[in-house]
């Protein structure tokens, strides 16, 4: 039994494993992505029902563009198909969504679906949804500094001002709390440039199973698993305190 008092209030994920599991059925890499992204539906479903407070999914990387052009535009295509299918019953449970990530070169037309599944939901006070898409934690980093940079120049704030917390407010996720969990299916270990900033206390959970394979009872594990853990933040848990 999960328990419900140490429910993380945040849990980022890193869907990886789509291409892997298509391989693994003699599937194209593209039926592997469709199959990922209709994930996301189940895991949504499983979080809110949990009481997550925030669920972030790594979507699309800022590297990611070098991939081939077709899949690239197909994994495009679905992401705006899953947004279509998705942003009523999204706003229905009280869901809001956002997109964290630089616009360009996302096409047009889903950056227009963005913003209108964000402006549909913006005034949802349940859980909300975040889709890391063409992110990248340094490019982040550096688009937080030049934010801080341009108000400087302006005379708004001084440098001596800049602190961890006042620093956080030039991020993408600024007003949302920092990750408690970050997983990673698939088993790979590294974070890929993801929240790296933000995750600098999650703790980190490696399942072996694809994305596609990752299913309700899994983040339930992955849970099960984070309230086993003691998180001291860089202090000492009790036992030492008492030594």
């Amino acid at each position: 039994m999960l328990d419900k008092n140490n429910i993380p209030r945040h849990i980022a994920i890193i869907m990886d494993g789509n291409g892997r599991w298509a391989k693994s059925k003699g599937l194209p890499r593209i039926a592997g992505h469709r199959a990922g992204i209709d994930r996301i539906n189940e895991i949504v479903d499983s979080a809110r029902k949990l009481g997550i407070q925030v669920i972030t999914f790594f979507a699309f990387s800022a590297e990611n563009w070098c991939r081939p052009k077709k899949e690239v535009d197909m994994l495009m295509r679905s992401l705006n198909d899953f947004l279509d299918r998705r942003i009523k019953e999204l706003d229905k449970n009280n869901i809001k969504f956002l997109a964290i990530g630089r616009d360009e070169p996302v096409p047009k037309y889903l950056q227009d679906k963005i913003d209108d599944a964000e402006n549909k939901t913006k005034a949802n006070t349940g859980m909300v949804v975040v889709l890391a898409l063409n992110y990248g934690s340094r490019q982040e980093i550096v688009d937080a500094v030049k934010k801080f940079t341009a108000r400087v120049i302006k005379g708004e704030v001084r440098i001596e001002d800049l602190g961890v917390e006042e620093f956080s407010r030039y991020f993408y996720t600024a007003g949302l709390p920092d990750p408690d969990l970050l997983i990673r299916t698939s088993g790979e270990m590294r974070l890929s440039n993801f929240l790296l900033w933000q995750s600098s206390y999650a703790e980190f959970y490696f399942p072996k199973e694809f994305w596609p394979d990752f299913k309700g009872k899994d983040l339930e594990e992955a849970i099960k698993v984070y309230q086993k853990r003691q998180r001291r933040f860089g202090g000492l848990d009790a036992i030492q305190k008492d030594n």
